[in-house]
C-alpha cells in the first residue's frame, strides 16, 4: 500500500481524504496558499508545504507548483480531491511521469470525460440519450446567440470544463445568452484555466439524479445506487439526498446500467459519477461525467457502507474491488446539506469573515441515527474571499426518509455558526417545507418557492407560544441569577415576579409563571398552559428545552429585555416585559432604516471586474451596471430603476466590502 499520500486540494475534502488515509495507516501531506496558512486541513497532515500566494491560479492549481511539492517531500500518490486540479489530464500525466500515483482515473478517462463536449458525443455513439444542444466550441457571444436561437430558448451556457456550477448561467433570451456566454467564460478561465464554452437545451422541470460509480483496472465496474441533487441554487447544489424519492426499480437498474457501461468504454477506473436529468416521467438524459469524487459522496456512503475514498485508493494501488454489483447495498436514508458562507437574507451573496463560533452538533453513529459533519475549518478560523464558501457538509441517516429529515431538522438547530453570514437558515426552511418533505422536488425548486429571495421563516402561532413559554422561563432564571448577583434579594426573598408580557413581532403574550425544581408552568391569558423543563443558564447559547414533552432547540443570544432566538429559519427578538414595562413600550416610537435608494451599494466582499457605465449616463431598469466577483462566481448588479449616473466611486480591480458605495444616482 503507499506510504505517503499529498491531497492537492484545501478545506473540507482534504480533511476528508485525510481521515481515510490516517485510519488506513498512510501518511498524508497538505499544500496551502497564503490564505491558508492556518487551516484545519495543514494543522491534520503529517506534512505540509506552502506553494504560493492566496489565488487558486497562482497556488492550488499550478501543476509545477504541486509537483515540486510532490518531490520534496517523497509522496508516492497524489488524491486531488474535487475541484482545482482533480480533473486535469495535464496534472495526472505528469505525475506519471514521476512515477507517483493519480488517485483517480487515467488520463484518456479524465480527457474523455472530464470535457463535457467530447463526453456527450462519446456518450452518443453509446447509445445513451442526451440533452439536444451544439456540442461544437463557440467563438463569441454573437455566435452563442445565434446557437441559442437554433437550439430553441431555454439554453444552458456551460464551461466545457466546468464543474460546482462555475462557468454556468440560463439563458431565456438573447440578451441573457450574450450576457451569460461572457460572464461563463470569464468564469471558466479564472477557476479552470479553460474558456471553452457550449450550448445545450435546458429541460424544463427537471430532477438532477446521480449514479456513482466505482471501477478498477482488473475490468471491474458497478454503481452504487444514486443520488438526488435537485434542490440546486445558481446551478449549485445545496441539498442532496441518497436514495432519490422519485426513482423506480426499473429506472435506477437501467441508469445505473448505462452508467457503468459508458465508465468501461473509456476505460475509466476510481470512483466517477454520471449525472442524469430526468423528467416527470422518468425520461432520463445524460449531462456529463465526473471524472472525480463529488462533494456528495457522504450521502452514497451512509447508505452503502462503502467508504469511497478508502476504495479510489486502492484502486490507484492497483487493488481489485472485493465489491460485486450484488453486494451494493441500500440501507436506510441519508441527507446532505451544505453549510455556505453567505447571506440568505441579501440574495445568497458570499460572505467572508473570521468564525467567531463554530459549534456543529455532535457527531453521533448509532442503529437509528447517524449524524456526520465533514468540514474544513474551526472556530475563530477565517472563511476568504478566494475559495468556494462552503463550510461544512452535515449529513443525516436513519432508516426511514422522513427520520432523516427530522434527524436534520434537530442538527440544523443545533449547529451554532457566528461571524459571518451563512444559510442555515435557509437550510432548516427547506426541511420544514411541505413539498421538500413529500419528495415532491425539481431543480426549479427554490426558484418557485422563493422566487423574491429568502426573507427568513414565520413561524405559526402555536410554534412562537412555544417559543414565549420557553424564553419566558429562561428570562425568569436569568432574572434570579441578576438579582442574586446585584445583592438583591435578600434572605432568599424572591423578588422576581411571575406576571410578564411577552412580545414576539406582532404578538403579545400575557403570561403567568410558576416555578418548581424540575421546570415551570407558563400560564396564558387565554388560560393555556405550557410544561416548559431545562437546565439551559444564562450565558448558555444553546438551549435544549422540553415543552410539553416536546423537544425544542433554541439558539440564544441576550438582548436588551429579552433574547434573540432563532429555531427552524426563524430569527426572532422576544421581549419579557412587565405589564408596566409593556404598556409604556407602546409608546415608543420605531427607528426608521436609513434610504439608500439612490446608491449602489456593493452587497457582498468582492472584486469589480467591469463597471459597465459612466458618469451622466440614463440607466433603465434591469440594465447591467457592473460586474462584482467574489468567491469565484461573477454577479452582475442591475439598476433597479430608470435614473441618472451622478457618480462612481469604484473602477476595475478594486476590493468592496459589503455595502460599500459603489455609484450614486439621481
Amino acid at each position: 500500500m503507499f506510504k505517503k499520500i499529498l491531497i492537492a486540494n484545501r478545506g473540507e475534502i482534504a480533511c476528508r481524504v485525510i481521515k481515510t488515509a490516517r485510519a488506513m495507516g498512510i501518511k498524508t501531506v497538505a499544500i496551502y496558499s497564503d490564505a491558508d496558512r492556518r487551516a484545519l486541513h495543514v494543522q491534520m497532515a503529517d506534512e505540509a508545504v506552502h506553494i504560493g500566494p492566496a489565488p487558486a491560479n497562482q497556488s492550488y492549481i499550478v501543476i509545477d507548483k504541486v509537483i515540486a511539492a510532490v518531490k520534496e517531500t517523497g509522496a508516492d500518490a497524489v488524491h486531488p480531491g474535487y475541484g482545482f486540479l482533480s480533473e486535469n489530464k495535464l496534472f495526472a500525466e505528469a505525475l506519471a511521469e514521476i512515477g507517483v500515483a493519480f488517485i483517480g482515473p487515467p488520463a484518456g478517462a479524465i480527457e474523455s470525460m472530464g470535457d463535457k463536449i467530447t463526453s456527450k458525443k462519446i456518450a452518443q455513439e453509446a447509445g445513451v440519450s442526451t440533452v439536444p444542444g451544439y456540442m461544437g466550441l463557440i467563438a463569441d457571444a454573437d455566435e452563442a446567440v445565434k446557437i441559442s436561437n437554433e437550439v430553441g430558448y431555454p439554453v444552458m451556457i456551460k464551461a466545457s470544463a466546468g464543474g460546482g456550477g462555475k462557468g454556468m448561467r440560463i439563458a431565456w433570451n438573447d440578451q441573457e445568452a450574450r450576457e451569460g456566454f461572457q460572464s461563463s467564460k470569464n468564469e471558466a478561465a479564472n477557476s479552470f484555466g479553460d474558456d471553452r464554452i457550449f450550448i445545450e437545451k435546458f429541460v424544463t422541470q427537471p430532477r438532477h439524479i446521480e449514479i456513482q460509480v466505482l471501477a478498477d483496472s482488473h475490468g471491474n465496474a458497478i454503481y452504487l445506487n444514486e443520488r438526488e441533487c435537485s434542490i440546486q441554487r445558481r446551478n449549485q447544489k445545496v441539498i442532496e439526498e441518497a436514495p432519490s424519492p422519485f426513482l423506480d426499480e426499473e429506472t435506477r437498474a437501467a441508469m445505473g446500467a448505462q452508467s457503468v457501461a459508458l465508465a468501461q468504454a473509456v476505460g475509466y477506473t476510481s470512483a466517477g459519477t454520471v449525472e442524469f436529468i430526468v423528467d416527470g416521467e422518468r425520461n432520463f438524459y445524460f449531462l456529463e461525467m465526473n471524472t472525480r469524487l463529488q462533494v456528495e459522496h457522504p450521502v452514497t456512503e451512509l447508505i452503502t457502507g462503502v467508504d469511497l475514498v478508502e476504495q479510489m485508493i486502492r484502486v490507484a494501488y492497483g487493488e481489485a474491488l472485493t465489491l460485486a454489483q450484488s453486494d451494493v447495498k441500500r440501507d436506510g436514508w441519508a441527507i446532505e446539506s451544505r453549510l455556505y458562507a453567505e447571506d440568505p437574507y441579501r440574495g445568497f451573496l458570499p460572505a467572508i469573515g473570521r468564525l467567531s463560533r463554530y459549534r456543529p452538533p455532535a457527531e453521533v453513529s448509532q442503529d437509528a441515527v447517524i449524524v456526520r459533519n465533514d468540514t474544513g475549518v474551526y472556530e475563530g478560523g477565517e472563511i476568504s474571499m478566494y475559495y468556494d464558501p462552503m463550510i461544512a457538509k452535515l449529513c443525516t441517516w436513519a432508516p426511514t426518509r422522513d427520520a432523516a429529515v427530522e434527524a436534520m431538522r434537530v442538527a440544523l438547530d443545533s449547529f451554532e455558526v457566528e461571524g459571518i453570514g451563512h444559510n442555515l437558515p435557509f437550510l432548516a426552511a427547506v426541511m420544514d417545507h411541505p413539498k421538500f418533505v413529500s419528495g415532491d422536488i425539481t431543480t426549479a425548486f427554490i426558484e418557485e418557492e422563493y422566487p423574491d429571495g429568502f426573507h427568513g421563516v414565520e413561524l405559526d402561532e402555536a410554534a412562537l407560544r412555544q417559543i414565549a413559554a420557553a424564553t419566558c422561563a429562561m428570562y425568569r432564571v436569568a432574572e434570579i441569577r441578576r438579582t442574586r448577583v446585584s445583592g438583591r434579594m435578600d434572605n432568599h426573598e424572591r423578588t422576581v415576579g411571575q406576571e410578564w408580557v411577552v412580545q414576539a413581532g406582532e404578538y403579545h403574550y400575557p403570561v403567568s409563571i410558576s416555578a418548581d425544581p424540575k421546570g415551570a408552568d407558563v400560564t396564558f391569558g387565554d388560560g393555556e398552559t405550557l410544561r416548559v423543563e431545562s437546565d439551559w443558564r444564562p450565558g448558555d447559547s444553546l438551549a435544549r428545552l422540553t415543552i410539553n414533552g416536546s423537544e425544542l432547540i433554541l439558539k440564544v443570544d441576550k438582548i436588551t429585555s429579552g433574547f434573540r432566538i432563532r429555531s427552524r429559519g426563524a430569527d426572532l427578538k422576544l421581549r419579557i416585559r412587565t405589564p408596566r414595562q409593556a404598556e409604556l413600550a407602546q409608546l415608543m416610537p420605531e427607528k426608521l432604516a436609513p434610504d439608500t435608494s439612490r446608491l449602489l451599494l456593493c452587497p457582498m466582499p468582492g472584486l469589480i471586474v467591469s463597471v459597465n457605465v459612466s458618469e451622466g449616463d440614463k440607466v433603465h431598469e434591469g440594465q447591467a451596471l457592473c460586474t462584482v466577483e467574489a468567491m469565484k462566481m461573477e454577479n452582475i448588479l442591475r439598476a433597479e430603476k430608470t435614473a441618472v449616473v451622478t457618480k462612481i466611486n469604484a473602477a476595475k480591480g478594486d476590493s468592496l466590502a459589503v455595502d460599500d458605495v459603489i455609484m450614486e444616482f439621481e
